[in-house]
């Protein structure tokens, strides 16, 4: 029989013998602070007030208030490691909303590729401490895709456009075919108003008429960035689509996958076919996989995917994931990724390099479907 607390007993002290020190940060969060988290957990959050006014919600994940403890503890901006294990809240649909995470957070290091080889191996180390068969892992790179966007030299409107679909799991063709609006409302004399208008008046605009409206928030976005969208969304409709030469080298990109190591070779291929500079984000990457293989992990049995992303803004670089392959369902035992410009959204004074990884324990158990306690 699978005890979950034997498993969490022998998960912690691994944990702690690899250097990582157990923090519990409160489950009470301030909203705020996972709004620009992205949409996928914003929509899930379980939220209250107080009576001042102020907007709470129950811990919906640890990676945000791990970082909010580490900036506010004496090693803020110097390498720091920590670990995890307890209760997170958000909507699940067809699951629990309430279940157990683990999982570890390195901070400040600056051998980026080494920590993200680290957190891999070591989150991969602890899921094999439960009696999982197989794990089939898979893995990406968020700067490969965001390296390619700005060496296109797009547009900021379509570089926020095919970023927030990228992130989404959204096809590209469904990324630039989709209408202007995710409701099919027809904001046509708003756009049309705001087209041509400079920046900041346009901004301002907005932000009165939702002021007048007394609309404070919706679905978790501030005015500024409901007019910031009717913005990009009065660009789009109105400025040049997205070159067919463009769009034909980010189809090409997008369907890179399999080995690692072939995959990198393609990309190489492309970006000098195509005259883009790719050279050290591709160096960064090729250097991870080194790191990798190092720690004794075979980089072949790794599946790797440009298309493939993780549904939360904040990740910058190298992701993550690990299923059952007996799981039909293809639910993620374990997942993380790097996330080197959370810090300072959080209030740091510069961006902090930052890798960790999350664990669900409910999922880490036999082909069953549970673990027992």
């Amino acid at each position: 029989m699978f005890l979950v607390s034997e498993y969490t007993e022998a998960l912690l002290a691994r944990l702690s013998a690899a250097g990582y020190a157990r923090v519990e940060p409160p489950i009470l969060q301030p909203a705020a602070i996972f709004f620009d988290s992205g949409e996928e957990l914003r929509g899930r959050l379980y939220l209250t007030a107080d009576e001042s006014g102020a907007d709470y919600c129950l811990r919906p994940e640890y990676t945000i208030p791990v970082s909010r403890h580490y900036l506010a503890s004496p090693q803020a901006g110097e390498r720091a490691a920590f670990s995890y294990l307890g209760p997170v809240f958000r909507f699940r649909a067809g699951d629990k909303n309430e279940f157990i995470q683990a999982g570890i957070e390195s901070f400040g290091r600056l051998d980026r590729e080494a920590a993200d080889a680290e957190i891999l191996t070591l989150a991969l180390e602890a899921a094999r401490l439960a009696p999982v068969p197989k794990l089939t892992i898979r893995i990406g790179d968020t700067a490969l895709f965001s390296g390619l966007l700005e060496a296109l030299d797009l547009a900021p409107q379509w570089r926020r456009r095919i970023t927030r679909g990228h992130i989404q799991g959204k096809s590209l063709s469904a990324i630039l075919n989709a209408p202007l609006n995710d409701q099919g409302r027809d904001h046509s004399g708003v756009l049309a108003l705001l087209d041509g208008a400079d920046k900041k008046g346009a901004r301002a605009l907005v932000e009165d008429l939702l002021s007048i409206a007394g609309i404070a928030a919706v679905g978790g976005r501030t005015p500024a960035e409901i007019a910031d969208r009717f913005l990009e969304q009065a660009a789009i409709r109105t400025g040049a689509g997205l070159s067919e030469e463009k769009a034909a080298i980010l189809e090409a990109f997008l369907g890179v996958e399999g080995d690692p190591d072939e995959a990198a070779k393609a990309l190489r291929i492309l970006a000098r076919d195509a005259g883009l500079d790719l050279a050290a984000i591709l160096d960064s990457f090729d250097l991870r996989l080194g790191f990798i293989a190092a720690l004794g992990l075979d980089v072949a049995s790794l599946s790797f995917a440009t298309a493939f992303t993780r549904n939360l803004d904040y990740y910058t670089g190298f992701v993550f994931e690990a299923f059952d392959a007996a799981d039909p369902a293809g639910r993620p035992l374990a997942g993380g990724g790097r996330y080197d410009q959370l810090l300072q959204t959080l209030g740091a004074g510069r961006a902090i390099p930052a890798v960790g990884a999350a664990l669900w324990i409910d999922r880490l158990s036999p082909a069953s479907g549970g673990v027992r306690s």
